[in-house]
């Protein structure tokens, strides 16, 4: 397909997803603002955070606290899934619920589990059965509006999660880098918004290159989720295969895997994510990873970030990945909004519930 066809673009988003893209600076910069406003317990003696979550809501945490890591006074941890780890008790262990419908019934049931446990808990969502519980126990409810799928609100889900962090006192004000962030997000995306043609606009041509090949996307300690971000928007966004690594954990064991099946990894496009603020060791590790699948005969290429500092250089290459994904939609002439084989799942978990139900009641 025509990359500078910006007629069929309307025709296949009839969603406007381009425009959720376009808009995540705006996003970001005003789920800060809310979660500077919103009412928060002045809650001390928290030893540790966890963050439950699933897809889109989910990546937010990912992001935040690989973000933290280095500056954050407490251990904070992602929880995918029904349960909680046994250490997650008591009123010194922050349990955090972000699930933009409110209805995500993996994190419904880590909730209630935290809740059970004595655990502080904070909610964020747009409203469902999350918000309801919320209320009902007294537990702080951080809402926001947003119409669209949940992995374009990552804005809220990660600025509302930094506000908390900050706002407790458990992270260094991240208040310049964020300023940063925002600023380089809005000038990269002058060069690869859908109306700069292909030959100036390196989103269009790295989307060019992932048409027909099967994606992996790597990337080093904040950047690590970045990776994983790339991998569900490729998926997501243009129902395409991906998988994502971790540096430098695949050099430990993907890294072998680089010979077979040769028919299969021939068609392999591996994209390594670099930015200035790694480890000097992981850039290094970055670099000569992808010279070894290079001489694989796998094909390759790099992904640099953009600013100054470590949250501009994670954010510019999600929103870069992004519009990568959004073209190679395009370029495969789907519709990038809606998810049919994941809601159709969601309907057959729904159904099998009532199902049991139903028997248990016969």
């Amino acid at each position: 397909m025509n990359l500078n066809d910006l007629d069929a673009f309307k025709r296949l988003d009839p969603d406007n997803m381009i425009d959720h893209i376009d808009k995540l600076p705006d996003q970001l910069e005003s789920a800060w603002d809310l979660g500077m406003s919103l009412p928060l317990p002045d809650w001390k003696g928290i030893r540790q955070v966890i963050i439950a979550g699933m897809g889109g809501s989910a990546i937010g945490g990912d992001l935040a606290a690989a973000y933290v890591e280095s500056g954050c006074r407490v251990p904070v941890s992602l929880q995918r899934g029904y349960d909680l780890p046994g250490w997650a008790e008591g009123t010194d262990t922050l349990a955090i619920a972000s699930s933009h419908s409110g209805n995500t019934e993996e994190t419904l049931s880590a909730y209630s589990l935290a809740r059970s446990r004595g655990c502080r808990t904070l909610a964020l969502c747009t409203g469902g059965a999350l918000a309801e519980q919320s209320r009902a126990a007294g537990v702080p409810v951080w809402l926001f509006k947003h119409q669209g799928q949940p992995r374009t609100a990552v804005g809220y889900s990660f600025g509302l999660l930094l506000a908390a962090l900050t706002r407790l006192g458990l992270v260094p004000d991240p208040g310049a880098e964020l300023e940063d962030a925002l600023a380089v997000m809005r000038t990269q995306q002058e060069s690869i918004r859908a109306d700069v043609p292909d030959v100036h606009n390196s989103a269009k041509r790295m989307a060019g290159q992932l048409v027909n090949r099967w994606v992996m996307i790597a990337g080093a300690q904040h950047l690590a989720p970045v990776a994983r971000r790339w991998k569900g928007q490729v998926s997501e966004v243009a129902k395409a295969w991906a998988q994502f690594e971790d540096l430098p954990e695949m050099n430990h064991n993907t890294l072998a895997g680089t010979q077979h099946p040769a028919s299969r990894l021939s068609n392999l496009m591996a994209i390594f994510l670099r930015a200035p603020s790694l480890h000097p060791r992981n850039r290094l590790r970055t670099n000569l990873t992808k010279q070894t699948f290079m001489l694989q005969g796998i094909g390759t290429d790099f992904i640099d970030s953009q600013g100054t500092s470590r949250l501009a250089h994670q954010w510019s290459l999600l929103h870069f990945g992004d519009y990568v994904s959004y073209y190679l939609a395009m370029a495969y002439g789907v519709d990038p909004t809606p998810i049919e084989t994941i809601e159709g799942f969601k309907q057959e978990m729904a159904d099998s519930v009532r199902s049991a139900v139903k028997r248990s009641e016969g």
